[in-house]
């Protein structure tokens, strides 16, 4: 269920690189009658370490990395027995080229540790936003600009931490690349929220955000006064009825292998205006019979890496069952993760 307050309601496998191998090797001494039998594990944990004495590299894992992040909470157990966040895992493991965990938000350093290892973070979060630091959400922004992630984020994580600072990281890059380089060097950014406390919804006559105004006084440097993306919507209806899902770019690789349109049976409603930046592509629309739509797969830039967003996946319905759907999270991951 959308807010009207402040939130809606509502490891990794890797292959062995000596292929399959007896459960057990026996070595034979020689100068006695003893026979040792080392168990499996423990030969190939000390063939690991003679490689690494040898100055060999450790095997990693093949393909793309992807983490499927999940805050889930109890609400899933409706339509996920086995929680939402691994339904997904388990279908992007079938997917070639993809090496998959999945972890939750009560995970030590909440999912998060280690981010050197991921290629592409699956985002689904909805009543827990606040529980991540800015200073989290900073890290993986900054992950994202280097090019050294991509953000693949679903339904309610509209409003976590990572979308919302990714949103706003492009609109201050916006700003500034619109100025002239010699005023862009020395500019004043100075920010303001929509609303006056996070995560609240604005209303349908609210101004739009993100967006920018720029103050040059006679002395000084420019200000570039940014308004930040609030990252919500100001109407949306949980009554489960059936959207339509429209290909807006049928030659793009998210959308390869699906219909021109597909039915998500069950499904909450977004209404536009969706305040983000412009997005750099908009690869899926969804409408439904009131004559509701929103652009329900969007693409953005952010220096040298992406930010895809999907709208559907509320956690009480069965979403991530839809074959339609699983290949658009499929395929995303791979697009993003490919460079």
């Amino acid at each position: 269920m959308f807010p009207h307050s402040q939130f809606h309601s509502g490891a990794l496998k890797r292959a062995s690189p000596f292929g399959s191998f007896w459960g057990v090797l026996p070595v034979r001494m020689f100068q006695g009658t003893l026979s040792i039998m080392i168990s499996r594990r423990d030969w190939l944990v000390s063939g690991t370490a003679v490689l690494a004495a040898a100055g060999c590299k450790t095997p990693q894992p093949s393909g793309i990395r992807v983490r499927v992040w999940d805050e889930r909470q109890p609400a899933q157990k409706r339509a996920y027995p086995n929680w939402l966040g691994n339904q997904i895992a388990d279908h992007l493991r079938t997917v070639p080229g993809l090496s998959v965990e999945s972890v939750c938000i009560d995970d030590p350093e909440q999912g998060l540790k280690d981010l050197d290892s991921v290629d592409v973070l699956v985002w689904w979060g909805h009543v827990r936003h606040a529980e991540i630091e800015p200073a989290t959400a900073a890290r993986i922004v900054e992950r994202i600009r280097s090019g050294k992630l991509s953000l693949l984020a679903l339904h309610s994580a509209h409003w976590s931490r990572p979308f919302v600072e990714s949103m706003n990281a492009v609109a201050r890059d916006r700003a500034l690349a619109a100025l002239p380089e010699a005023e862009r060097a020395r500019a004043v950014v100075v920010e303001s929220d929509l609303l006056p406390r996070p995560w609240m919804a604005p209303s349908a006559k609210e101004r739009l955000s993100p967006d920018v105004q720029y103050r040059r006084p006679p002395q000084g440097p420019v200000e570039v006064r940014l308004l930040r993306a609030n990252c919500c919507f100001p109407a949306y209806r949980g009554d489960g009825k059936p959207s339509e899902v429209h290909i807006r770019l049928p030659r793009h690789p998210i959308t390869q292998g699906l219909p021109e349109s597909f039915t998500i049976d069950q499904t909450e409603m977004y209404d536009e205006p969706f305040h983000v930046p412009a997005p750099d592509e908009v690869v899926l629309e969804e409408h439904w019979a009131a004559g509701e739509w929103f652009r329900s797969g969007s693409v953005w830039r952010l220096g040298r890496g992406r930010i895809f967003y999907f709208r559907p996946g509320h956690e009480t319905y069965p979403v991530f069952f839809n074959p339609n759907a699983l290949r658009v999270v499929a395929n995303a991951a791979r697009w993003l993760g490919k460079d």
